[in-house]
């Protein structure tokens, strides 16, 4: 069997870090607009989500009372399609009642993850509940799931780079990559 790096390359940029950066600090001033002095719960969903929300808290603004919890969950491992089943790996450390949470998101790509996600917290009783996606693929979705703050919509193209991987692989480029398959 060929190791899992073998199957996949890299193939060119799809969005450059600079495009990354500004829409990013755009994300963060609708944010901090919309809650000035309050404070807001940003809920990570690990490991892609990481490198997008460290970003995002970063750029939002000192009228706003940040708070960072993570969540990990699984839906893909070593694949590059979604399972549909969605596995709660680590659950958030804080209790969300109450609080204004957002939940960050690295990519919507079904909507069965966030609309899992939203599901399960909203029983928990959050005073508000908000979504922030990096990525966005309208062709693959398969629930209504609504997003508050999108920051790119994309095809149906399999991407790693800015928190998202392949297997573990490629997580840390700064700019988003497609994906090729690799010549056999």
């Amino acid at each position: 069997m060929p190791a899992v790096d073998d199957k996949y390359e890299l193939e060119s940029i799809m969005i450059p870090s600079d495009d990354i950066k500004r829409r990013v600090r755009d994300l963060a001033s609708r944010i901090e607009s919309a809650y000035r002095g309050q404070e807001i719960t940003l809920a990570g969903v690990l490991k892609g989500a990481a490198i997008f929300m460290s970003d995002l808290a970063r750029e939002i603004g000192p009228t706003v009372d940040v708070r960072m919890d993570f969540m990990a969950v699984s839906s893909y491992g070593n694949s590059s399609t979604s399972s549909g089943v969605v596995k709660i790996v680590k659950d958030m450390d804080a209790s969300v009642e109450d609080k204004h949470i957002i939940l960050v998101e690295d990519i919507m790509d079904t909507g069965l993850t966030i609309a899992y996600l939203k599901e399960m917290l909203s029983t928990r009783s959050p005073r508000s509940f908000k979504t922030c996606v990096l990525l966005e693929k309208p062709e693959r979705k398969k629930v209504d799931s609504e997003i508050d703050y999108r920051g790119f919509t994309i095809a149906d193209e399999f991407v790693v780079g800015y928190g998202l991987d392949y297997a573990g692989k490629w997580r840390h480029l700064p700019d988003i990559w497609r994906l090729s398959r690799a010549p056999r």
